[in-house]
């Protein structure tokens, strides 16, 4: 069975969780995918990269997730749940990239 790339995880769950807390008016439910999305990256992150790196990455998804709260009130909520993926993804694929 191929393997998702880490990065995809990662955006996906800081979006989709999002769109479901949005959609649903359900915090609670975004935040279990966001979760959810976060853990099963955390494991390919410590499967490819080690267990360092997914501590960082970790805390770098923990701290986007954070971080688009005070961004949305300046550029508004989809482009700041947006950036914060792509930086996300970004680090994702720079931290695994190769291995």
């Amino acid at each position: 069975m191929p393997r998702v790339l880490s990065p995809a995880i990662a955006a996906a769950g800081l979006v989709g969780g999002y769109a479901v807390a949005r959609w649903t008016k359900k915090r609670p439910l975004g935040g279990v995918v966001l979760a959810v999305a976060g853990g099963v990256a955390a494991r390919e992150w410590q499967q490819v990269a080690g267990g360092k790196a997914a501590a960082g990455l970790s805390a770098a998804y923990v701290a986007a997730f954070g971080g688009s709260h005070p961004l949305a009130k300046k550029i508004g909520a989809w482009p700041a749940v947006f950036s914060v993926a792509g930086g996300m993804a970004a680090a994702s694929w720079a931290v695994t990239r190769g291995r």
